[in-house]
């Protein structure tokens, strides 16, 4: 039997015509693009954004890639697993072009906080939606790659900076390295990565993703 979660997370357009108001599907407007933008921004994979919203992996997925509509069920759980408000879910990404004038400022006190069960992040400059880059302050919880649910892989390039402590930086291809203060990494994200803590106290490192 279909798995009932499931298919009211993600009915096909032509099943709208079946539904009350309330189950209809949300039309796309760039949609699936806006919700992979925002979990990028929060530095959440797939998995992690699944947990969050009690969607299922393959759900967001396809909703990432346009191939499904979500219900209002679905973006019920987008909103409230993601900590965002509905605006932010439907705004629609805006090309800029000229010279540009945006500014934000993260006080050491300030940014948005994103807990994982290995990561502590801290988005830095999270009032600007459509950046080019995520920065984010992070400290390492983790101190064994046993921690981790598998890699930690997604899109882009990625640099990373150690600002206090020392870490153990794993990559898919490569043997694990050791960072201390001030040694930095570039990768690409879609290499298979993780990073644990090996001080005393948790690390913390600068992490921007591009």
């Amino acid at each position: 039997m279909p798995n009932e979660n499931l298919l009211d997370e993600a009915q096909p357009q032509f099943d709208v015509a079946r539904k009350s108001p309330a189950e209809a599907n949300i039309e796309p407007q760039e949609l699936g693009r806006r919700v992979k933008e925002i979990r990028l921004q929060q530095n959440l994979t797939l998995e992690e954004a699944s947990k969050l919203t009690g969607l299922a992996r393959s759900t967001l997925s396809k909703i990432e890639n346009e191939q499904i509509s979500p219900t209002f069920s679905a973006v019920s759980k987008l909103v409230k697993g993601l900590g965002i408000d509905i605006p932010q879910l439907f705004a629609k990404t805006n090309t800029r072009t000229g010279r540009g004038g945006r500014r934000d400022i993260t006080l050491s006190s300030e940014g948005k906080p994103r807990l994982t069960p290995t990561y502590e992040h801290r988005i830095l400059g999270d009032q600007l939606l459509n950046k080019k880059m995520l920065p984010y302050h992070t400290t390492i919880r983790a101190r064994s790659f046993a921690e981790f649910d598998g890699w930690v892989r997604h899109q882009g390039e990625e640099l990373l900076f150690v600002l206090s402590g020392s870490v153990l930086f794993f990559t898919e291809f490569y043997e694990p390295t050791h960072l201390e203060v001030g040694d930095s990494a570039y990768y690409d994200c879609e290499m298979g990565h993780a990073v644990i803590s090996t001080s005393t106290d948790d690390a913390e490192i600068l992490w921007v993703t591009a």
